[in-house]
């Protein structure tokens, strides 16, 4: 059997860098950093009319020259295929047309953002962990997880692959800090659920979860090994 052909195939196909930067050309992807930007962070900036919560008329975000190459029915695709389920796309009244919003993440503030309570140990996930990256480990280490500039801090469920866990941590992170939620509870910090099964919590007054909350860290990659809480930063 000749299987020069495959081989050609298999060398063809793109890996690393070049296969992440065909990814970022894809046009669905293209569309669902602008709905995240636009959404999340930029809405006043845009001049789009966002309510309290956080929903905005998608007519008027298509007609923004960065989303003027796109439908409604390319939005639709994206909010109904999108993995993490970022966003909420809903019908409005005649006046506004369809309605869309992010379901967290957001820098802005959006007072009405439909979050669910999260008042007893029991209503807590079993599991709460947040994903970094090892720049950001010392940091970390030494102050606490930040909102860093977002309205919350983002927990997952779960690691990625785990069953249920959809949104909440990047697939690539390299460190995951496990969160002991109910002593956070104790001491007054606030959790909610998001629409899209996300754990978020403001922190503390000044925007932090701080260290004595975590449980245990784990390095992702390149293997997964336990890491130290007790003050040194960690080796890969």
């Amino acid at each position: 059997m000749n299987s020069s052909g495959g081989k050609r195939q298999e060398a063809a196909r793109p890996t690393g860098r070049k296969a992440h930067r065909l990814r970022e050309q894809d046009p669905d992807v293209q569309l669902s950093k602008a709905l995240s930007y636009a959404l999340r962070h930029g809405a006043l900036k845009l001049g789009l009319p966002m309510g309290a919560d956080g929903f905005v008329p998608l007519g008027t975000l298509l007609q923004l020259p960065q989303f003027h190459s796109f439908s409604t029915e390319d939005v639709q695709r994206v909010v109904n295929t999108n993995r993490k389920q970022r966003f909420t796309l809903r019908p409005g009244d005649p006046s506004t047309g369809p309605l869309i919003r992010a379901n967290q993440g957001h820098s802005l503030k959006v007072p009405q953002l439909e979050l669910m309570p999260l008042e007893t140990p029991q209503a807590l996930p079993l599991v709460l962990v947040h994903g970094t990256f090892w720049k950001h480990w010392p940091s970390i280490l030494l102050k606490g997880l930040s909102c860093q500039g977002r309205t919350h801090i983002h927990l997952a469920p779960g690691l990625p692959g785990d069953s249920g866990v959809i949104s909440g941590m990047r697939p690539n992170c390299e460190v995951a800090v496990f969160i002991n939620g109910p002593l956070a509870l104790s001491d007054g910090i606030s959790f909610f659920r998001s629409a899209n099964g996300v754990v978020l919590t403001p922190g503390n007054a000044d925007g932090f979860l701080l260290p004595k909350y975590f449980k245990e860290a784990l390095q992702l990659r390149p293997t997964r090994k336990p890491l130290s809480l007790a003050g040194d930063k960690g080796t890969k």
